[in-house]
């Protein structure tokens, strides 16, 4: 009894999981792929995967920090490169066919001089888009994500889930 009691307030404080919905993460996540969330002691950092309680989308969803605060994001539809601070992303992980579609952006971001989408991650704020860029919809359309919005890290995947995010 006492080792189910300690289970129960593990998953209750530490960690959750969750399912995932969609297609906005393919080919590092899959749907109905389920996952082992954390946010104790957590601190956003780039390259991490998060699930955030958007209010924008009024739902969950699974990203990739790409930027945090005071960092600045360019990206480059036409070549689908994303830089953060001048440096090229290595994006080994990203589905893309060599372009971003343009309907993923919002357009008061457009650089028309350098051509490129351009992005200054305020305070208490974190830059995110899906691995599937163009099927996700992300901080190109809603905006930078707060950090109170993250739910969890990302920790590891198992087969069994519960709370849906895409």
């Amino acid at each position: 009894v006492m080792a189910m009691f300690v289970v129960v307030l593990i998953f209750t404080f530490v960690f959750r999981t969750v399912s995932v919905q969609g297609q906005s993460m393919q080919d590092t996540l899959f749907e109905n792929d389920s996952l082992v969330i954390s946010k104790l002691f957590y601190t956003p950092k780039q390259g991490d995967i998060v699930v955030v309680n958007s209010v924008v989308l009024d739902n969950r969803i699974i990203k990739r920090i790409i930027a945090v605060e005071g960092q600045k994001v360019e990206i480059d539809s036409k070549s689908a490169k994303v830089s953060v601070d001048g440096e090229a992303l290595d994006e080994s992980y990203v589905k893309c066919d060599g372009s971003f579609d343009d309907e993923y952006f919002d357009e008061r971001y457009y650089d028309k001089e350098k051509q490129v989408y351009e992005y200054e991650v305020p305070e208490g704020c974190c830059f995110v888009m899906g691995d599937n860029r163009n099927h996700s919809t992300d901080s190109r359309v809603i905006g930078y994500v707060p950090y109170d919005e993250i739910v969890g890290r990302v920790l590891f995947r198992f087969a069994a889930g519960n709370d849906e995010v895409d």
